[in-house]
């Protein structure tokens, strides 16, 4: 079941400014939302959710909605990457950021490829700081993966320092099927789009 329906997607993201992309032919949209009723807590669960709309060939619509992260996980909140802080990527459309490569030099995933906006929160308290002040920009490694190769994954733990993930190994397998079928039509970049949840009518 769903929580969301791509019409309420592409309502929240064409509200937003953003491009919203309607050919034919598997012009991927690929929106994480953000859950904002856990209000910047550190939760370490897979509680929001990466989504995909689209039209195949023949002009018909498909959605797909995977539970997710887009938050680091408590792991790296407390043992920071960098000095900075730990990364939690800036609500926002990036336009052609990701493309199709190895997650880690291990397994194909969306990996980051022009610069995104991220928070940096280094005090460890346990919520997300994100304070206009600590934003950066720059390529962080922010790619969209999976969490374990096998289930589904509960906790974020270290799958995250920063990277959107999939929880459940299907469904990303599902995101990589529909992205490499896109690229042979339209080549390999891709944009994200981060929403929150509360932009949802």
């Amino acid at each position: 079941m769903s929580k969301f329906t791509r019409e309420q997607i592409q309502a929240a993201v064409e509200g937003k400014g953003y491009k919203y992309f309607t050919s034919d032919n598997y012009d991927l949209n690929i929106v994480g939302i953000r859950n904002s009723e856990t209000g910047g807590k550190v939760t370490n669960k897979f509680d929001d959710w990466v989504t995909v709309s689209y039209k195949d060939e023949n002009g018909k619509w498909f959605y797909h909605e995977f539970e997710a992260t887009t938050d680091p996980g408590s792991h790296w909140e407390k043992n920071l990457l960098s000095n900075d802080g730990v990364a939690i990527l800036v609500p926002g459309q990036y336009r052609g950021s990701h493309t199709i490569g190895l997650h880690q030099g291990k397994y194909e995933a969306l990996k980051q490829q022009k610069p995104v906006k991220v928070y940096r929160d280094k005090n460890k308290d346990g919520n997300y700081d994100m304070l206009a002040e600590n934003i950066k920009e720059g390529i962080f490694g922010i790619n969209i993966h999976r969490a374990s190769a096998t289930g589904t994954s509960t906790q974020i733990d270290k799958w995250s320092a920063g990277c959107q993930v999939i929880a459940n190994y299907q469904n990303f397998d599902k995101l990589m099927e529909l992205a490499n079928k896109a690229a042979t039509i339209w080549g390999k970049s891709f944009t994200y789009t981060l929403i929150e949840s509360k932009d949802i009518a």
